[in-house]
């Protein structure tokens, strides 16, 4: 990665404005958003690009195409996320700023993607400069959802229950409304709504029949929808609730939770919010694939044998899972308690042997993935 120096500070305004360029973009689905602007040896913006969505033009490309040939030699390219090395519906990025004689990039971020990355070293080995990092903390803002999932290779995933003081999750006879007061439910479809795929399995489909939803405080339907995910072998029945969803509902059968994140991030899905019975939870905890928990906490006690989890793995105190605690939030008479799990595994195998924090309150982020972070490009 090469230094920052002084004369990378005269590419910021050039890249506040990619970043501007970017921001136009789908801010979710497969892909990320990235602006680009093209400036002239003298430092004189040529043309502006950004990206539009899976199988259109990348950022790069679409400034490019704004030049006559030859009119970008010697220019400086500045995009707000590393130029891609990879040939997904479109071709990489990184040969198309060599072929048109680009002299410079400058960009902000590096692709985490395990076969996406790679574009600045193709740049260096044709004898482009490349300068790394300039406006990264704005970037990664902008990012945030994308790289996280293009880090672990997968959504990232939340597990939540509510839950009595004694670790209950239903009575003994199975009933369950309410644990909770008004106040943790309505944070629960806050929580659906910033999510863009909600997961359960077919047990809790037949169980209680949910509609998974995301509703306001007088039942309306929030503006965000995510999209309901079923996992699990049985058929669910035409008139379940799911099925009148405002999204069409996955079904995914199989018993590999990994596999079926990979699928839900190949489809665009860059967070999973899951509301499982204590089974499917538990096999979510075991596999190590949930990056952050939120346990809604009454102060109530229910006794009897519905816990949250099923088996974890844990045969022995010496193998107990140890969270990071994040926040405690009092919502009501209620709590919520955020933690987060240092162990959550990444998908992604370029990423397998590093970690990294993520920003303030989030799940510590590992990092992605069995194909491109931008396979969908």
């Amino acid at each position: 990665m090469t230094d920052i120096g002084f004369e990378a500070q005269s590419f910021d305004a050039a890249m506040r404005r990619a970043l501007e360029l970017a921001a136009l973009g789908p801010a979710r689905g497969v892909n990320p958003q990235v602006g680009c602007v093209i400036l002239s040896p003298a430092g004189d913006v040529m043309s502006e690009g950004w990206h539009r969505g899976a199988g259109t033009a990348h950022a790069e490309v679409d400034a490019l195409s704004k030049l006559a040939p030859e009119q970008a030699s010697g220019a400086t390219a500045v995009v707000s996320l590393e130029p891609c090395n990879h040939t997904g519906r479109t071709g990489p990025c990184s040969e198309a700023l060599i072929a048109a004689g680009v002299a410079r990039v400058v960009y902000a971020v590096d692709d985490p993607g395990h076969a996406s990355h790679g574009g600045a070293k193709r740049l260096r080995e044709a004898g482009v400069e490349v300068i790394s990092g300039v406006g990264a903390d704005a970037a990664s803002r902008l990012l945030q959802d994308w790289l996280v999932a293009a880090r672990l290779g997968r959504p990232h995933v939340t597990l939540k229950w509510a839950s009595s003081l004694d670790g209950r999750v239903a009575a003994s006879d199975g009933t369950s409304r309410w644990i909770t007061g008004s106040a943790a439910r309505q944070h629960v479809h806050e929580q659906r709504a910033a999510s863009d795929a909600i997961i359960v399995g077919t047990g809790t489909v037949f169980a209680d029949d949910p509609s998974l939803t995301a509703r306001g405080d007088a039942g309306e339907l929030m503006q965000h929808q995510p999209v309901p995910v079923v996992l699990g072998d049985r058929v669910v029945p035409d008139d379940a609730a799911v099925r009148r969803h405002p999204n069409p509902p996955v079904f995914l059968s199989g018993h590999d939770l990994a596999r079926a994140l990979v699928e839900l991030r190949e489809r665009g899905m860059r967070s999973a919010y899951v509301e499982a019975g204590p089974v499917l939870a538990g096999a979510f905890v075991r596999e190590g694939l949930v990056d952050e928990l939120h346990v809604y906490l009454a102060p109530t006690l229910l006794g009897g044998p519905r816990t949250a989890l099923d088996d974890i793995g844990v045969h022995s105190i010496a193998e107990q899972r140890t969270l990071c605690l994040q926040r405690v939030e009092r919502l009501g008479n209620d709590l919520l308690v955020v933690a987060a799990d240092p162990t959550a595994r990444t998908l992604n195998p370029w990423h397998a042997d590093t970690a990294e924090l993520g920003p303030p309150g989030s799940a510590v982020q590992h990092t992605h993935q069995t194909r491109s972070a931008r396979e969908g490009a």
